[in-house]
């Protein structure tokens, strides 16, 4: 590896010799899925927001002892919300599919099961709801054991979230979501994801709680606290990751990012890799601090992987002192 960098960025050592084989037609890229994931937001008595996240365990496969937030791939079912006898409007409050449909530049199946899975997968992930009774009210308290047996069922996929929802009288509230940004995953990945990035305030009187069995560890953080711990390798992160972490720093308090969300580009950012100087180059456009240069020798059967490809991180030796200076304990929105 050419760069010298010591910064907690993600990169498998096992990237450049994958980059190679597709430049080579040796690989055929897997078909991303759609997935989404929510930054919970909340205000500091010091002023601005500060941002919920969890680290992966290091027994992942993907992105394993990397912070990250709340989030996963969609449920089919989510994408024909209108069927059992349910009028397509019924569960749902804030902006409408259509709506949804043309911030995303996606069809209204596709967007509807977008902005659920976000609304589902933070209440499966951090046992928050962004769901209320009506359009203008948001639940205040999941944490009894029928909440709990219901996040298990859907987690389990033995309940749908239209369901959940019907059966306890909610609707989803939409409108407490700001679409942020959009990844996908690089084409030589062996795991892909077509990503859509949320932001949304923590709802008065919810708790946040590691109800993920991915998650070792959550914490609620300063961005620029955590992009500290990134840029000085104690903290492990996907590109997307760090990147919102800047991207929010500059605002004042969570409604003020929210508000943001509105004028915010959602076209999609995707890796690029080629041949340059004998060397693979992969960069994401826009975002050139995740540019990484390697050597072409490297990439070869049996050569030795760069010892600055992990960064830092849950397996590293480093401290997590960035997220642990500033969290308040695991689940804790005190």
């Amino acid at each position: 590896m050419s760069s010298s960098s010591t910064n907690g960025q993600w990169y498998p050592p096992e990237w450049p010799a994958r980059i190679r084989a597709l430049a080579a037609g040796e690989l055929t890229p897997v078909t991303p899925r759609l997935a989404a994931t929510v930054m919970l937001l909340r205000d500091t008595p010091g002023g601005g927001p500060s941002v919920y996240m969890l680290r992966r365990r290091t027994s992942m496969p993907f992105a394993g002892g990397a912070y990250a937030y709340p989030g996963g791939g969609v449920d089919p079912r989510d994408e024909h919300w209108g069927t059992g006898g349910r009028r397509p409007g019924d569960g749902w409050a804030g902006p409408s599919r259509t709506e949804w449909a043309e911030r995303f530049g996606t069809d209204e199946a596709t967007a509807q099961a977008i902005v659920c899975a976000a609304v589902r997968e933070t209440f499966e992930e951090a046992g928050v709801l962004l769901a209320g009774p009506d359009e203008s009210s948001v639940v205040d308290d999941t944490t009894g054991d029928d909440w709990e047996r219901d996040r298990a069922a859907l987690v389990a996929h033995e309940l749908s979230f239209a369901d959940f929802l019907q059966q306890r009288g909610l609707v989803l509230r939409s409108d407490l979501l700001g679409g942020w940004s959009h990844w996908i995953t690089p084409e030589f990945e062996a795991r892909r994801y077509d990503t859509w990035f949320f932001v949304a305030a923590l709802p008065e009187g919810q708790r946040t709680r590691n109800a993920s069995t991915e998650a070792d560890r959550t914490v609620w953080t300063r961005p620029d606290d955590a992009a500290g711990g990134y840029d000085r390798g104690e903290l492990l992160m996907m590109p997307p990751t760090i990147a919102m972490l800047r991207q929010l720093a500059p605002y004042g308090s969570a409604a003020e990012a929210l508000r943001a969300s509105a004028r915010r580009d959602l076209s999609p950012v995707l890796a690029e890799a080629r041949l340059e100087d004998g060397q693979v180059v992969l960069s994401w456009p826009g975002h050139d601090e995740f540019t990484k240069r390697v050597d072409v020798d490297s990439t070869r059967p049996g050569a030795a992987s760069a010892s600055d490809s992990a960064g830092g991180g849950a397996d590293s030796g480093m401290p997590d002192s960035a997220v642990a200076d500033s969290a308040t304990g695991d689940g804790s929105t005190a």
